[in-house]
């Protein structure tokens, strides 16, 4: 306890009747009305992004075990998901492919087949749901016979060689209906590649969201099961950042932002809202934050267990998103949120 000039350990705290508080910060919190009006932070459904698996075949849903709620579906299927979570007031999805092992080989030449799943894929939803935003993943890994964001060569990931068969993939996806092509990958010089590609061909107003600072976490771990995509060697430590780095995000962001990145992303979210922060200081861009498979799974599984109002836990792990600077959200979530937001 810390006591005030000329005050005895164990003598009264109050002040003095003559000197009355002036400050008191709980007035504000009094009722739920002012709690409201006064609130600095909000979430709106319009703030969630929506990724959704796709995979081949008809009239299936494959549930991904370590992701409780969150299906791997087939076009149909997604079709009707889309459409539900439009009417739910999202405005935005984003699209990951489950891609059949003997479609993948290490320059991930099935990521722009014109007739391949995305952009049968975006094509599709383009014409059930034309007026919802289309994002969708640029890299190699869901094609990779090595599981990696590039090609492979004598263990090493080739940065270049590996930056053009992005570009044919972002070309490929804006040329189905991508509203916005997401580099996932890390590369260097990506983000300028494509945006340079996208103009030359026309597509001057596809968007690129940038995973700017993505860090080469532990939290991915379900995804990488959702899709089937994890490394068949080592990590991604080499392209990935290092969870340590903060200085290094704001280098990339730097770097996306000159080469022409329209949104610049976070990647995870929750253990990383400091480098969300960070960045939002540094730029007047849009900022996304990646409510990442691991997160959703830890939710989920201590919710399965009763050890917390699963509910609360999820709307304040979002809002502390918004809080640290995020513009928009990508989350499992979203469709349970958008539900919670219209009570």
């Amino acid at each position: 306890m810390i006591l005030t000039e000329g005050q005895a350990e164990g003598q009264a705290v109050n002040p003095p009747v003559d000197q009355p508080l002036i400050h008191r910060p709980r007035r504000l919190r009094r009722t739920e009305a002012l709690r409201r009006m006064v609130r600095e932070t909000t979430l709106a459904v319009h703030d969630l992004i929506y990724p959704l698996f796709v995979m081949e075949g008809k009239t299936q849903r494959q549930a991904v075990a370590s992701m409780p709620g969150c299906y791997r579906l087939t076009l149909d299927l997604l079709l009707q998901e889309v459409q539900e979570a439009y009417k739910l007031g999202i405005g935005a999805i984003a699209l990951f492919p489950l891609i059949a092992h003997d479609q993948k080989d290490n320059a991930g030449t099935e990521s722009y087949n014109p007739d391949g799943l995305i952009p049968r894929a975006i094509r599709a939803i383009k014409q059930a749901v034309p007026e919802i935003l289309l994002i969708t993943d640029v890299a190699l890994d869901p094609y990779s016979s090595e599981g990696h964001d590039g090609i492979v060569q004598a263990g090493r990931i080739l940065n270049d060689e590996t930056v053009a068969v992005l570009v044919k993939q972002a070309l490929a996806q804006a040329e189905a209906g991508a509203d916005f092509v997401a580099p996932s990958d890390m590369m260097d010089g990506r983000i300028g590649a494509i945006r340079q590609a996208l103009d030359a061909e026309g597509w001057i107003d596809v968007g690129i969201l940038a995973y700017s600072a993505k860090y080469a976490s532990a939290y991915y771990g379900p995804f990488r099961d959702a899709l089937d995509s994890a490394p068949k060697f080592g990590d991604k430590k080499t392209y990935q950042m290092d969870a340590a780095n903060g200085r290094e995000a704001i280098k990339e962001v730097g770097l996306d932002i000159a080469e022409g990145a329209d949104i610049v992303m976070v990647k995870p979210a929750l253990a990383y809202l400091d480098i969300i922060y960070r960045i939002k200081q540094q730029t007047n861009l849009p900022v996304a934050a990646y409510n990442v498979s691991g997160e959703y799974a830890m939710i989920k599984a201590a919710a399965e267990q009763g050890w917390i109002d699963e509910k609360q836990v999820i709307l304040e792990t979002l809002l502390s998103m918004k809080r640290a600077g995020a513009d928009l959200i990508l989350t499992y979530f979203a469709k349970e949120v958008a539900l919670m937001l219209q009570k």
